[in-house]
């Protein structure tokens, strides 16, 4: 519910860019500290995107992001106008069709799929020279915060699981890993690269694939974006399906300059066990912080993502203390 303060703002601002007498309608946001309208004005729509928390962030990054990828022939939403100190922006509106709605109705989902691994292709070929935006690196100390999400959220207040010596050594174990085997790498990361997040563009003749939620991009490996994708926990694939994308972009990737398959295999690996203890941490922290009981129900097939990305050898040692303290008490979660 928007207060009258608030609402006065945005009539303002709307008024600025001569959108008076509009219809409003409210669009599902997303997990962030963002809100999200479409504003239909005579035969136009535009999208509002608004944030009362975390502003520079939510949407000064937003704005400046979109402007980069656009100059580097990325579909992303045109910034009409912002206002990152009131937490504002104008946007173009892409329609409402996202690659998760084409992909649910789809028979044929690998040849979606696939386009959509030509288009992170084409992100992770993104030249960084510009003065637009600097991005930050996806660094250790980066994945370390991000993976505490799992031990500060998920344990204690979803699992109930009280931290102990063992608790203690698997985290241990776990930031080891990360610590010794990421190389510091230069590729575009969106960060949340999953079919929610791209949109079949409409009345767009030549890029129809466009991405929106650019914000949390950073530099980093190229193997996080492709392992969103393939191991999106909101939609659910078979392991036949997952094994084909992964090799579909291995025969794409190493055309590419300096790819090296024996180092992005090892990222590929840690990355999907970090990023999968990552999101159930974050819907840990949505259910307990800000009371949004829907996340829960996404936690259980995580699960099943990360016990088999922790197949691999590597991580002989911290499957053990997993299986041990948490995955017998944590089967019922939901």
């Amino acid at each position: 519910m928007i207060n009258k303060s608030r609402l006065k703002i945005i009539k303002n601002f709307l008024k600025k860019n001569y959108l008076e007498n509009y219809k409003v309608k409210k669009i599902k946001g997303d997990a962030s500290f963002r809100s999200y309208f479409r504003i239909y004005h005579k035969n136009k729509s535009y999208i509002l995107a608004t944030a009362v928390r975390e502003k520079k962030s939510n949407i000064l990054n937003y704005v400046l992001i979109n402007k980069f990828l656009n100059k580097q022939g990325i579909k992303a939403p045109l910034i009409i106008d912002f206002d990152y100190k009131k937490g504002l922006a104008l946007l173009e509106d892409f329609g409402n069709k996202t690659y998760f709605q084409l992909i649910k109705k789809s028979k044929n989902k690998l040849y979606i799929y696939k386009s959509l691994v030509r288009f992170l292709i084409k992100l992770q070929r993104i030249n960084f020279k510009t003065n637009i935006f600097r991005f930050k690196k996806y660094t250790y100390k980066i994945l370390k915060k991000e993976i505490d999400l799992f031990f500060i959220w998920y344990l204690p207040y979803v699992a109930k699981i009280k931290s102990n010596s063992k608790i203690k050594k698997l985290r241990k174990l776990l930031l080891s890993i990360l610590k010794n085997n990421i190389n510091k790498n230069n590729y575009f990361v969106h960060r949340d690269f999953h079919v929610s997040n791209i949109m079949e563009c409409r009345s767009v003749s030549k890029n129809k694939i466009g991405i929106i939620d650019s914000q949390d991009a950073l530099i980093g490996s190229r193997a996080y974006d492709i392992l969103s994708l393939i191991d999106d926990v909101r939609i659910k694939t078979t392991a036949d399906l997952k094994k084909k994308l992964l090799d579909y972009y291995l025969s794409l990737a190493k055309k590419e300059k300096d790819f090296n398959i024996k180092q992005f295999s090892k990222e590929f690996s840690i990355l999907s066990v970090q990023r999968a203890m990552k999101i159930i941490g974050i819907f840990s922290r949505l259910f307990k912080r800000d009371n949004k009981n829907k996340y829960l129900r996404l936690i259980p097939y995580t699960w099943t993502i990360l016990n088999k990305r922790l197949e691999d050898p590597i991580f002989k040692d911290v499957r053990v203390i997993i299986n041990q303290q948490i995955n017998l008490r944590s089967k019922n979660v939901n």
